[in-house]
């Protein structure tokens, strides 16, 4: 008797089954993807504070600094920098180092993922090169920011690593650790608000 394959679906808390290596935008909901990165600790969790620093509040910081980076910036933009590490609600967040150990098959279930949740959202599956290469500007941005004040680099530690950010970039954002909870309902929020914004 043949053997079925094994299991590659996850039962999301909405009751949702998502399938990780052929993930359908209709088995995608906000309210699952804000719990699961409100509950992913960024740096392995090595950050100071009572509470990790979450995924969803580093996406929070990405959104807000893409908006210093280009106050025009249309809504889907925003929310694209919103959701630019959606996917880790299901498969973790790994720091560089080990994405780069693991090899191209993280990179490939990432981008996969990354696809479904695009659609379900109104954004297209692949992002345009300019948009992806601002929200990653900010992405280091963030870094530079979390390591400095959470993660024990020194800044110039930091900016072998991350790059300097330009000043204006990071004026008056102090990272403020809260309760998971607190941190998915700010991330579902925020994606209603750039969704009525569309």
């Amino acid at each position: 008797m043949p053997k079925s394959p094994p299991r590659a679906w996850q039962r999301m808390l909405s009751g949702r089954r998502l399938d990780l290596l052929d993930p359908t935008p209709v088995d995608i909901e906000i309210e699952d993807i804000a719990h699961g990165l409100a509950f992913v600790a960024r740096w392995n969790g090595q950050t100071r504070g009572d509470y990790a620093y979450s995924v969803a509040e580093h996406s929070l910081l990405v959104e807000q600094i893409c908006g210093r980076l280009k106050p025009d910036w249309p809504a889907k933009w925003r929310l694209a920098a919103l959701l630019h590490d959606a996917p880790e609600y299901v498969i973790g967040d790994m720091i560089s180092p080990v994405k780069s150990a693991v090899g191209p098959g993280y990179g490939a279930l990432d981008d996969r993922l990354t696809a479904a949740i695009h659609l379900r959202f109104g954004l297209p599956a692949m992002l345009p090169p300019q948009v992806k290469t601002l929200i990653k500007r900010a992405d280091k941005v963030s870094a530079w920011l979390e390591a400095t004040q959470l993660a024990g680099f020194a800044p110039p530690e930091a900016d072998r690593f991350f790059g300097h950010p330009d000043p204006a970039l990071t004026e008056g954002l102090s990272l403020v650790l809260r309760p998971p909870v607190e941190t998915r309902d700010a991330f579902t929020a925020r994606h209603a608000t750039l969704m009525e914004a569309l």
